[in-house]
Order: C-alpha cells, then structure tokens, then sequence
C-alpha cells in the first residue's frame, strides 16, 4: 500500500474565503487595466523596498535610502556583516525568479547566496538543535536536524501536488518552512522569499510586489500569529495575516498606479530622478539636467508636492538651506525607521 504524504495541518476560515477572493478581484483589475506592466523602474524600486523591509524584520539598521546606495554601488558607513547581508539578498533576488520553487536543491543554491560571507552554514541544512527564542523565552523548538531533509522534501511535495488554492498553499508553506527552521541563519528571509516564488509561479506580478515592507509594519503581529499557529497546530491565523497583507499591499499598488497616471511628464522625470535617494534642489537640478530654479518649481517640484509624491526632509523650515527632497514611501510607511 503507497503511503500517504505529509498534508500539514490547518482550517480555511470565511475570512481566508473572502480575502481570497479580495485579492483575486484585485488582481484581475491590475491584470485587465496592465496596472503593473513592466516597468523596470517601478520594479526596481519594489525590490530595493523589498529587501530592505527583510533585512529590517532581523534587526538590520540600515536605512532605506542606504539600502538604495549599496545597490547602486555607492560606500557606505555601516556594520560590514549589515552591508553584506544587503549585497547578498540583492544577489539572490536577481535569481530568484529563475529558481524552481519544489527544488531543494535551488533551495540550499539560494540560501549559499543569501547568506555567504555571514555563516559557514551557508547552502546547507543546519546540522544541530535550534529554538526559537522570544527575548530569553523559547517559543519553539524545532525538529531534529537529521529530519529537516525529509521534512522540507514532504513540504514541497505537497505544496507541488496539492490542489489547494496557490494563495492558501503559498502561505502554508511559509508557517511550516518556520516550523521547520531548516537552517542554522536566515529562515525568516528564506522562508518569505520562497513564498514569493511559490506565488510568482501562480501570477507573476508577485515577483514585484513589495508584500514584505507591510509585514515589516506589522512585525509584532507576525511573530504572534507565528506563534499562536505553533501552540494550536494550526496555520489558520497565519493564512489569514499573509493574506491580509497581500491584499493591503495590492490595494496600495492600485491607488499608486491611479495616482501616477495624473501625473505629469516632469513629475515622473523628477520621480525617476529621484530614485530613493535624498537630494538637494541643486543635486535634483543637476539629475535633470535644469539650470532654471523657478522652471524647475514651478514644473516639477511643486506639483510633484500638490500630488503627496514628493516630501520635504525639513517640513517646518521649507525655506532652510539645508533643506532636502525625497519620494513619500507609498508602500513602505515606516522606511525611515
């Protein structure tokens, strides 16, 4: 008799029903109105949101916009392991999309990137005991190291075979990946990048949304629920937090791409211009190649003001001679954290 595999444990509630279908109207809508077409500059700017956001969930320090710069190339000063650990997720999100999500072996490929020059354990399951501490609480203990293999293969067979819905399946996976902890560092960031392949394999516009920047937000409730699933056997309100997200950042996305369509031919020069750096008027001049300052007001920093785009560093003295400019953070509410 063939034995059955492993069908990990969980409930679908009405709310998961309806926030399925939330998301999938939502989707449709983008789809239909080619909302998230291709936009190399758009989507870069998601990803540099993306692993910033990651990075930040393990307590990296540095900012947004350096975040910007060390992918960029630019110096930066910083904790040498932080800059790494930036280089390194960028490096593999290059990839990532290429990767096959029911792999093991791209699996341990993705996380010898993410995590070279930052452990010796880079590209192989762990091979000792690990717990899960909350301050100096263990919260959970996961199962033996001589188990992982099997258990991460029971796991992507499942989510490969199963016929649950991609966005149950997706979510599924990340509780589990985390119950598992296969790896000594970096469950967290591979555990949430693998979830955006699983979903990127079902619609590719997951490859480009930056889901994790509002898990960042809510970071206490994601520990939480993480926990709650843990002592329940139950992934139900993990399924329902992930998905919630989702569909938060997906209306975003909407109400973004609404507002850029208004927009002018000089304020999505000066956007662009901007990156996700800070600057100065003389240095926004200077990217656009403009040497006329009330041409400059009055065509692209003004309106790009009026529209809630573009934000002062120094709100309270517009005036001040050390005054900056940079994109208000659509997505990414808390980026300067």
């Amino acid at each position: 008799m063939e034995e059955r595999g492993y069908t990990p444990p969980y409930t679908i509630s009405d709310k998961i029903v309806n926030l399925i279908s939330d998301i999938s109207e939502i989707l449709t809508e983008l789809t239909i109105d080619n909302k998230m077409s291709p936009n190399p500059r758009l989507r870069r700017d998601n990803r540099v949101k993306t692993i910033h956001a990651s990075l930040a969930i393990e307590n990296n320090s540095l900012s947004l916009e350096q975040v910007t710069d060390i992918i960029n190339g630019k110096r930066i000063l910083g904790a040498p392991d932080e800059i790494c650990e930036v280089k390194n997720a960028f490096e593999v999100y290059e990839h990532l999309l290429e990767m096959n999500p029911y792999s093991r072996k791209d699996m341990l490929k993705a996380h010898k990137m993410l995590m070279h020059d930052l452990t010796k354990e880079a590209g192989a399951f762990r091979q000792g005991g690990v717990g899960v501490f909350a301050g100096k609480r263990l919260v959970h203990m996961a199962p033996p190291a001589e188990r992982v293999p099997q258990l991460v293969k029971e796991l992507m067979d499942w989510v490969k075979k199963d016929p649950a819905h991609p966005l149950i399946k997706s979510s599924v996976f990340h509780y589990e990946f985390e119950f598992i902890h296969p790896f000594a560092d970096g469950n967290g960031r591979m555990g949430r990048m693998w979830q955006t392949l699983l979903l990127y394999q079902w619609k590719p516009i997951f490859g480009w949304l930056p889901i994790e920047t509002l898990i960042r937000e809510r970071q206490e409730e994601y520990y939480r629920v993480l926990g709650e699933a843990d002592h329940k056997a139950d992934s139900r309100v993990f399924i329902e937090f992930l998905l919630q997200a989702i569909y938060d950042t997906l209306v975003e996305v909407e109400s973004t791409e609404q507002v850029r369509v208004q927009v002018s031919e000089q304020v999505q020069r000066l956007l662009d211009a901007l990156e996700n750096d800070t600057l100065t008027t003389k240095e926004l001049m200077d990217r656009l190649g403009l040497k006329h300052r009330p041409t400059f007001r009055k065509n692209y920093l003004l309106p790009s003001m009026k529209l809630g785009l573009v934000e002062m560093t120094i709100p309270d003295k517009p005036n001040s001679s050390r005054q900056k400019y940079r994109r208000r953070q659509l997505y990414d509410r808390d980026s300067e954290a």
